[in-house]
This record gives C-alpha cells, structure tokens and sequence, in this order.
C-alpha cells in the first residue's frame, strides 16, 4: 500500500471527525488536498464561487448540525477571503475547521507572489491558529485544531503549505480519540445557594434568555412557572425560547418588540440566561441582576452584576427549580403579558393586516405570509439589516424550525451562502433565504452555487432598493439618507438566466401563490417582493435623543424638496410608532 502523504492523511482525520463536505474555491496550493478529497468516498468538496461563501456556508452548517465543518481557501487571496464568514462562524460558537492553504515553505518570508502571514491573520477570528510546516506535526497538530474548535465552540484554522501538503506523512503517526461532543458544567452550591436565596427574596423576577438555553426550553418553562416570571428573549434566543411559552413577553433591543423591555426593567431581580446580550443600553442599572453562563468569559462584561453563575443553564436550571419557593402572586406576570398583548397588537401586526391593496408592498405583510407558508421544520436564513426585524417579528419559531443570521456579527451577504451550507447538510428539509437586495447582490455570483449544485434553496427577495437599516440609522442620527439607493435588474429574469426559477411580485395578492409556486418547485428558486422602502423598524423604546434625531431629518428632507417622501413615510409608520 502506498504510503500517505500530509494532505490525504489530513483529509481521513477530518472524515474521522465528522466533517463531510469541505467548502472552497480550487487553487494551486490547494492541489494536494483537493486531490485527496477527490479520492476520499468519505468526505466531498463543495465548489463555490467565493470563498467568504464557504466560510459562511461552512458555519451555518456547523449551528444545524452541531458538528464539526470545513472550509478552505488557496495561498494569500484565496484564504484571505474566508475571514468575513469565519469571523460570524466564530461569534456564533459555530465549530469549524478553516484550511489556510500558503505559499511553497521555501519562500515564506521572502516577500513572495502571494505571501501572506496566515497563522496571524486568522487569529482573532479563531481559538486556535497555527502553521504546519513540517510533515512530523501531523496528524497531532490537526488533531489539536479540530479539539479547539469542537470543545471551545468556534473556528480552529491550518496553515498547510502547498509543498508540505505533497510530501510524505510521517511512518508512525500518533493518533488520539477525538472529543466530539461538550460536557455539561454544574455550578458550585455556594452560587446555587445565594441565586435560590435572591429568587426568595425578591417578589418580582424577569428572565431575560439567548442562545444558551438551546435544549433546556422544558427547564426554562419550569423554572418561570414556579417564580411566576416574564420570559424575554435576545435575537439569538428567539428560536430556543418563544415557542409554547406562556410567559413570552418578547424580545428586547434595537429590533425588539413586545414588553420585554419594561419587563427587564421593572423587576426586583433580572436573571441573564445563557445571554451575552450586546446593548448594554437596554439593560436596567437599579435592578439586581444575576447571569448565568458556560462560558465564564462573557460572564459581567455587559452590565453589573449582582451574582455570577458559571454553569450549563439545563443543569443550573435543574439545581434551582427542586429548591426555590414556589411564589403564589403572579400579578407581575400579568401585567407584563397584557403591556405585550397590546404592544402586538398595535404594532406587530400594524401591517399584516388591510394590506391586500397597498403598493409597494409592505415587507411585514411578506413576513407574515412566508411564517404561514412555509413549513413547520424550515430553516431561515436571515441577511442582517431590516430583514433581521422581520424575521424576529413574524417568523414563528416552533421546536422545529431554525432561524440563523449573522446575528452577533453583523455582516451583510450572510443568508444566502448560510442557506447553501444548511441546505447541503439536509437536501430534504426546506430551507429559505430572507435576503435582501444589497445584500443578495453582494455575493449574487454564488447563486450559481445553488444551480450547480441543484440545491432546493428558496430566495425571498426583499426588494426595496435601498439599504434600509443603514437609512434608519442616518435618520436617528439626524441626517438625509445618502448612499443607500440600489438601482436593480429584476431578479426574476436573472434567476432565470442562471437556470433556476423566478418571479417577481409587485402586488399583494400575487405573493401567496408565488411563494406557493416556489416551494412546489424542486430545485433553487427566487421570489423577487418589491416592497415598501418607506417601512421603518421602530425601537419598542423611543427616546427623546431618538425622536429629536428623527425630526432633524424629517426636516432637513422637507427643505430639500422631499416632502412627498416624508408623506409617504408617515403614512407607512403611523401606526407603528409607539408612544415614547
């Protein structure tokens, strides 16, 4: 039997891993390990059009499945690439494992065509980053990466050069099992002890929960049932939390909703779970506030804490719930639950409802119609900016369905590679992309992804010709939009041309039976909405500095001869202003 070389004994140890697809773009220094896929029944190599697609890709995969991925990129450019997608793969605790192809082993550090200094570059994206430059480092320094990744939850990268990759793997190669899955950690009894006696204690309570509470829905439900608790929930928790919950009182922050905000404000105790929540802004300074966490780094940076709990929130759940007092008095709760009974009813459903006649359409009617359409166990993808506050307000999560975004990195151009990956991890389960035009346009070459491969991917384009979050932006910080307009083709004929189906809609009684149209269809298909680009989030909490700032725009645009916008803006948004 011919002895391996560095690149197909890499190429096994990612298969004994798990990984079952490596995303990338071909290149020269690449040629080894794609030859090795090539020759690996274990493991195939997905071609994309970019790499920062792979990476993308690669991550949304890794947050469906919970295991481990790949993505790679050739010397210099081609890796560089992969940077933006695995910054958001990193953020959002998504386990893969990054290729970093170099330039020949000779040359580094000659200034050479290419040359990079990968193993650097890679290093605050990664928990783990480092350079195989001799052939002995195999297979444990692959080992290393893929134990970093999987056990700390983010990106682990190689740097391989092309070189090394061809030469001889080492004779006796030491191989260790790999971890392939996390413990749960149980918090020390003095911080269970003094959380049970501040519950005790306070007569009204809040939980305010992310993504950590993924698998402990049940526990969550218990617990906030025994102390008698509104349940809020951050962007990343939507998913985990909302569904059958009886004390849901929404969702907090820039694109929050509901009475999450008063909730978190207007308790004795507020309790952070498995929440690393960003807007400090919208959290209270004169409640006491306990957070419980796994990962004791994110534990107190966003706001003062009164107690610090480090544990899996399952198990600390489990630890609380025999132990406190069950409270008898549920007024808090109540009165929480009607102020987010009223709050969707004036401003959640502002648009889904006596809508059938407007143009443009409004993306919220979009919204409401693709959650009722689309089916129990799809996946959303979500591109960052306004179709975030469409997604967290009309996509109803279940148990089953997945929503993911770019949520704690913010990229734009995320949903539609996020849609490739999670749609190769599952060619059964439907799987849509909320795109937006400037985002969709960014990286729109890897629709050809979607053909190539025949993924059934469904594209909802919100089309509204602008970048709308941007514009919201400048309004509230008193000033005309500017830069933000897109002049598009009709995505419908372009998706056509690519060999997929397409259609476009421009009123509100063609989108049902063109969504209808598109998820019958078998292969990748787009749906281009033009809708209203007058329809602005509004914060579930309005400040006078906001207000102010709005105004100031208001009227530097009248002056400036748009008043028709103005008109038109109030009327899309009277009714979704709530009262500061």
């Amino acid at each position: 039997m011919a002895r391996q070389n560095v690149a197909e004994q890499f190429v096994d140890i990612l298969a004994r891993a798990g990984v079952r697809r490596l995303y990338g773009v071909v290149g020269d220094s690449l040629n080894p390990v794609v030859d090795a896929v090539r020759r690996n029944a274990a493991i195939d190599w997905v071609h994309v059009r970019h790499e920062e697609v792979a990476a993308f890709a690669a991550g949304a995969e890794a947050q469906i499945t919970g295991k481990l991925t790949a993505c790679a990129g050739s010397c210099g450019p081609g890796n560089l690439h992969l940077i933006n997608g695995l910054y958001d793969a990193h953020r959002s605790m998504a386990p893969v494992l990054a290729l970093a192809s170099h330039i020949p082993s000779s040359e580094i550090g000659l200034s050479y065509f290419q040359a990079t200094h990968p193993e650097r570059l890679f290093e605050e994206c990664s928990h783990y980053s480092e350079m195989i430059s001799n052939p002995q480092q195999m297979p444990r320094l692959l080992q290393t990466a893929i134990q970093h990744a999987i056990g700390q939850r983010g990106v682990s990268v190689v740097t391989l050069p092309g070189d090394v990759a061809d030469q001889p793997a080492p004779d006796q190669t030491f191989e260790s099992a790999l971890v392939t899955s996390r413990p749960t950690i149980r918090p020390g009894d003095a911080e269970i002890d003094r959380l049970v006696e501040m519950i005790d204690e306070a007569g009204k309570v809040t939980l305010f929960c992310g993504a950590g509470t993924a698998g402990a829905h049940a526990e969550v439900m218990e617990f906030a049932g025994r102390i008698k608790s509104p349940v809020g929930h951050a962007l990343r928790g939507k998913e985990w939390i909302q569904y059958d919950n009886p004390y849901d009182v929404g969702m907090s922050g820039l694109l929050g909703y509901g009475a999450a905000y008063e909730a978190t404000h207007e308790c004795e105790l507020l309790i952070l779970v498995g929440t690393d929540f960003p807007y400090n802004a919208f959290l209270p300074d004169d409640v006491k506030i306990a957070q419980i966490d796994v990962r004791p780094e994110v534990i107190g940076r966003r706001s003062r804490l009164d107690l610090a709990v480090w544990g899996d929130v399952r198990e600390t759940l489990r630890c609380l719930i025999p132990r406190v007092r069950e409270k008898r008095d549920r007024r808090f709760l109540d009165k929480m639950l009607k102020k987010h009974a009223d709050a969707l009813e004036g401003v959640v459903k502002a648009y889904t409802r006596k809508v059938d006649k407007h143009v443009p359409i409004h993306p919220e009617y979009v919204a409401a119609v693709l959650d009722e359409l689309a089916d129990d166990d799809a996946v959303f993808t979500v591109d960052t900016g306004m179709n975030n506050v469409w997604a967290a307000r009309y996509i109803s999560p279940n148990g089953r369905r997945r929503v993911i975004g770019s949520f704690s990195h913010g990229s734009m151009a995320n949903a539609m590679p996020m849609a490739i990956g999670a749609q190769l991890a599952d060619r059964d389960r439907q799987v849509v992309s909320m795109s937006g035009d400037g985002g969709f346009t960014m990286l729109m070459g890897d629709f050809l992804t979607l053909v190539q491969q025949d993924l059934p991917v469904k594209i909802v384009l919100f089309n509204n010709s602008a970048l709308g979050m941007v514009e919201l932006e400048m309004l509230v910080a008193g000033l005309p939009s500017y830069g933000t307009t897109d002049v598009n083709p009709d995505f419908a004929e372009v998706a056509r041309a690519c060999g997929a189906f397409g259609v476009r809609v421009e009123k509100p009684k063609q989108l049902a039976g063109a969504l209808k149209d598109a998820f019958r269809y078998k292969g990748p298909a787009l749906v281009d909405v033009v809708t209203d680009p007058n329809a602005l989030s509004i914060p579930p909490k309005i400040k006078a500095e906001m207000v102010t700032g709005f105004a100031l725009s208001a009227s530097k645009i009248v002056l400036d001869g748009g008043v028709g916008r103005m008109l038109q803006m109030a009327r899309s948004n009277i009714r979704n202003v709530p009262r500061p």
